[in-house]
């Protein structure tokens, strides 16, 4: 017979006007007893319509405000007021599937378990563009062949007491913050657990210079995350510049012209050459050579 833990979801809010209601909907209409659930909103200092459409929910749900930028600061402030044993982090821009919650507890029930993650599609109807940000956001591959591996905070559940264990989200990081927790909680000693049962969807990119820009800013970021970790991530083989990412950025480029595979091949090409332009900059900007 399956336990229900207390569970708190938390959700960081900026600017989220167009996508607020279904993620808010999703969340309401998730499988889960709801007197053991809480759904947490933090508004982070939006501009637009995002407290007054948050305001329509506040039966229902808890709404908090940060006004310090960054979602880590944000997903910070709702920790400290969640009162679930068990923590879940989702995203504005994300619907939940309704098994969500009930397909991602059990990954925890090993206590040296730190974090699970689900699954992370696109939402529907996508583009090309939009699918091919299912392999950005692939947690099979996250979780389970990258080595160090990460979760992304878009599909994530804890136990609250590894996540103050090792000292909340730095929110120094105003991206990243999800890849730095994972890797102190790693070092911590757990394990990370994929379910790919535990399903949500995202709005994914759909316009190239959104996934150039998308790239630039994971490279960006990701100089500093590394920076932090250098001791750690030298432990699994990386390397400051590392010649075959460019190689399979060039081969990714000479199938687009040769209109092999040409939709997959041009998204390839445009997200890497904008995460390599990313650590360019990203080295200058913390002076750190990490190409």
């Amino acid at each position: 017979m399956m336990e229900f833990p207390r569970i708190s979801v938390i959700v960081p809010v900026y600017n989220a006007q167009e996508t607020l209601r279904d993620c808010v909907h999703s969340l309401l209409e998730l499988n889960y007893p709801r007197d053991k659930l809480e759904i947490i909103l933090i508004d982070n200092a939006s501009t637009d319509e995002t407290a007054e459409i948050a305001k329509q929910y506040s039966l229902d749900i808890q709404i908090l405000y940060e006004a310090k930028r960054g979602p880590a600061a944000t997903r910070n402030r709702g920790i400290l007021n969640a009162k679930g044993e068990i923590i879940a982090f989702t995203d504005s821009d994300c619907v939940v599937d309704r098994d969500w919650l009930r397909n991602l507890v059990p990954a925890l029930k090993e206590h040296r378990v730190g974090i699970a993650g689900g699954r992370i599609l696109s939402r529907r109807p996508c583009n090309t563009i939009e699918q091919f940000g299912e392999e950005i956001h692939d947690h099979g591959k996250a979780i389970d062949v990258y080595k160090p591996p990460y979760v992304i905070s878009m599909n994530w559940m804890s136990r609250r007491a590894v996540i103050t264990e090792v000292g909340l989200f730095d929110e120094s990081f105003i991206r990243n913050e999800d890849v730095d927790l994972s890797h102190r909680i790693f070092q911590a000693g757990y394990g990370f657990v994929h379910e790919p049962r535990a399903i949500v969807y995202h709005a994914n990119e759909r316009t190239l210079s959104g996934l150039f820009r998308e790239g630039y800013l994971h490279g960006f970021y990701s100089v500093r995350t590394n920076r932090v970790h250098r001791e750690f991530v030298k432990r699994f083989g990386h390397r400051s510049i590392d010649l075959s990412s460019y190689t399979k950025i060039l081969s990714s480029l000479i199938d687009f012209l040769l209109r092999r595979n040409h939709n997959h091949a041009i998204c390839y090409f445009v997200f890497n050459s904008g995460k390599k332009m990313g650590k360019l900059v990203g080295s200058v900007r913390f002076l750190h050579l990490d190409l």
